[in-house]
């Protein structure tokens, strides 16, 4: 059994903000997979499905992002889930729009999120960063994470990197996260370029 678990922040008016991208992720996994439906449980929503014939939880923390690690500790230590079967979702500012990650174990990279579930379970779990940029003024950085996704960027590679995600995981529930990285970066990639490619000839037809 794994655990994969995407964070963010519990409430309507946080669903569309960036720092909440890693609640997105799930919720796409949820819906492709046809996973059952979300249930509340050990202060979090959680929902069960099999991908790759592997049994597999989902879970969105329902205690603010800086508190994620108490019910997550609950769940896993309910359903006796080991550190290195819990993959972790979550956004990152330093990486590039789009660009993914994974990691076993390492530092939580200032994201409180992470810092929290170190903090009540230790660090060898996977973690799943997931670029969302930064703003160029780092004053600006919490009014950024806080922010909804704007229409372009939900446009440009939001949706189709959460079909991506959504699609590839059955290299992750296979228990191979490198292939996973290397699917999703290639496939992202391939679609960033095949769009820019077509704005081109969209704006070269328009002159």
């Amino acid at each position: 059994m794994l655990l994969w678990v995407g964070l963010g922040n519990p409430g309507e008016k946080y669903q569309k903000q960036r720092h909440n991208i890693g609640f997105m992720i799930v919720e796409k996994i949820a819906s492709q997979h046809s996973f059952t439906p979300w249930k509340n449980k050990m202060k979090a929503r959680i929902c069960e499905g099999e991908i790759a014939g592997q049994k597999i939880i989902l879970l969105k923390p329902q205690l603010f992002i800086n508190k994620s690690g108490e019910p997550l500790s609950q769940v896993a230590r309910f359903y006796k889930i080991s550190l290195d079967s819990i993959y972790v979702f979550y956004d990152d500012i330093d990486l590039k729009p789009g660009k993914v990650k994974i990691k076993n174990g390492g530092g939580h990279g200032g994201h409180n999120g992470i810092r929290n579930i170190d903090e009540n379970m230790g660090k060898n779990y996977w973690r799943i960063r997931t670029g969302i940029g930064r703003p160029e003024k780092k004053e600006l950085v919490q009014k950024w994470v806080l922010n909804d996704f704007s229409s372009e960027e939900q446009r440009s590679w939001l949706n189709f990197l959460l079909q991506i995600i959504a699609t590839e995981s059955n290299k992750l529930a296979e228990r191979n996260p490198e292939l996973f990285m290397s699917r999703v970066s290639l496939l992202t990639n391939t679609e960033i370029k095949m769009r820019k490619e077509n704005q081109i000839t969209g704006d070269l037809n328009g002159i």
